[in-house]
């Protein structure tokens, strides 16, 4: 005899809810929403010319194109919870679609490269104060770069104590799993300390 203290799964009540996935140039956000999606991300990049010299930094590694806009993705996290990832694009001259992209978000995920750390600032300065979302601090493991301490990291960042910090390798679609696990979690712990609040860009379906 089947339990009736739970619906069946085909009676579930479906919630999406957007994520922005945001950080510094060349950080992974792009990479990020690639490795998780189950559909083929929309990534609106651009090559970087001569054009952009003198503005748009190059980072390590030879990047040779840019987010101009924002990628976009999808992933059913739980049967009964679909996430739409919005990646911002990590130029200053783009920051004014922050805003935007941000607007009825749920949370957000702010990508971290420990070896440019000085370039994390401004995205982490936008969520703490430029913003109410909730958000999560993930450091992206690049490959052969040095693995940092967290709390070391949380350090170099100056990060209140009450934000997650995990470290996420983009490339890895269980990784990029388990960072956006974490996010909802903080989320909905805040949503029980603050007390009942209808979730920001939750969309219920049948």
């Amino acid at each position: 005899m089947g339990s009736s203290g739970s619906p069946p799964e085909g009676d579930l009540l479906t919630i999406s809810a957007k994520i922005v996935v945001a950080g510094g140039f060349g950080v992974g956000k792009t990479t990020f929403v690639g490795a998780v999606s189950e559909v083929p991300p929309m990534s609106n990049e651009a090559w970087m010319t001569e054009a952009g010299e003198g503005i748009d930094e190059i980072p390590p590694g030879g990047k040779s194109t840019t987010t101009v806009a924002m990628d976009f993705g999808r992933i059913t996290l739980r049967p009964d919870l679909l996430l739409y990832l919005f990646g911002t694009p990590g130029q200053a001259r783009f920051w004014f679609l922050w805003d935007d992209l941000s607007r009825g978000a749920l949370g957000a995920v702010v990508l971290v490269d420990t070896s440019r750390i000085d370039e994390s600032f401004a995205a982490i300065n936008y969520f703490e104060n430029d913003s109410d979302l909730p958000f999560v601090v993930a450091v992206n493991q690049f490959e052969g770069k040095p693995v940092h301490d967290l709390d070391e990291v949380r350090d170099a960042l100056a990060l209140d104590p009450s934000v997650p910090l995990v470290t996420c390798d983009a490339r890895d679609r269980a990784s990029t799993i388990a960072t956006l696990t974490e996010l909802v979690g903080h989320t909905l712990s805040l949503a029980v300390l603050s007390g009942p609040r209808e979730l920001a860009g939750t969309i219920p379906h049948a």
